[in-house]
């Protein structure tokens, strides 16, 4: 069972945040069941892939909550599309407020996941929000590191400088009226995929496998001036303390940053699973391989929440 909702963010009371929130099997009002929210990837909604995983993980007795990030898919905020780390991240919270409204909710049995860059956003979520009890991520991003240091990791951080720059002049041309400068966030076109993963991206974004019409595939060229100097796992030697476990593909070639992420975390409690055979983009949809991340997930919240 399923059911749509809007709620207030509580970071910004102009946005209104849509989600979707999955209710377990026999489901009553008045138990308290654990909670888990699921972000998106950057450049999706919640109908995608966290939708998935928010509904398989709901089967297993969790009311979980997928949501929209503030200006993207359902929820409200202008201009379009923006990909602001910092308020990617702070939607997470936003979230968690609003399910301590619930009289459903464990309050004290909240967890979070999330894929792509949704899970480097839930991990920098967790660093500064610890009524998040437990961590899991699915094909990790730090989307400031694979924008500064390329998918493969082989670009330094200075040589992203102009990265940068762009952003800072987006945001020029945005203020003076000109249409709002975008980017891909992943390729627009097949010819456009520099290797067979991110082609897997396109078809993913663009073609009948998962494309949805509020998931157009591109951010504001001004999240730029952002992303390039966000670090989501910032801190999290220090702070990143609560259970943690990442799942990666180990054909997967953002698979670093899930390593970067259990490396750096400070949790005494931290694993990776390697799914054999799987890629990136594998662990959104392809059903062997989003089972098996299932059946590690559920243990793993079930014994930390």
């Amino acid at each position: 069972m399923s059911q749509k909702i809007n709620f207030k963010n509580s970071n910004n009371a102009n946005i209104t945040i849509a989600a979707i929130i999955n209710f377990p099997e026999g489901f009553s009002n008045s138990q308290k069941y654990p909670a888990i929210i699921v972000s998106h990837p950057g450049g999706g909604v919640k109908e995608q892939t966290a939708g998935l995983y928010a509904q398989k993980l709901a089967k297993q007795g969790f009311v979980t909550i997928a949501y929209d990030a503030s200006y993207q898919g359902e929820s409200t905020g202008e201009p379009r599309q923006l990909e602001n780390p910092y308020i990617r991240t702070e939607d997470i919270s936003a979230v968690l407020d609003y399910l301590t409204t619930l009289p459903y909710v464990d309050t004290d049995k909240i967890g979070a996941m999330g894929i792509c860059a949704g899970a480097g956003y839930t991990a920098n979520a967790a660093i500064n929000d610890h009524r998040i009890k437990a961590v899991g991520t699915v094909s990790a991003v730090n989307i400031g590191a694979m924008f500064r240091n390329g998918w493969d990791n082989n670009v330094k951080d200075a040589d992203a400088l102009p990265y940068l720059v762009a952003g800072s002049n987006a945001r020029t041309s945005d203020a003076s009226g000109a249409a709002i400068a975008t980017m891909p966030l992943a390729p627009m076109k097949e010819e456009d995929a520099p290797n067979e993963e991110l082609r897997q991206a396109w078809e993913y974004y663009h073609t009948d496998r998962c494309q949805y019409p509020t998931a157009p595939g591109y951010a504001t060229a001004r999240s730029l001036s952002q992303i390039i100097s966000y670090d989501a796992y910032n801190k999290a030697e220090a702070f990143l303390t609560q259970p943690l476990l990442a799942i990666a593909g180990s054909n997967a070639g953002s698979k670093w940053m899930s390593d970067d992420l259990i490396a750096r975390a400070a949790s005494k409690d931290k694993a990776i699973h390697i799914v054999e055979g799987a890629n990136h983009m594998s662990l959104y949809d392809i059903p062997q391989y989003v089972d098996e991340a299932v059946s590690v997930l559920v243990p793993f919240f079930q014994k930390n929440l």
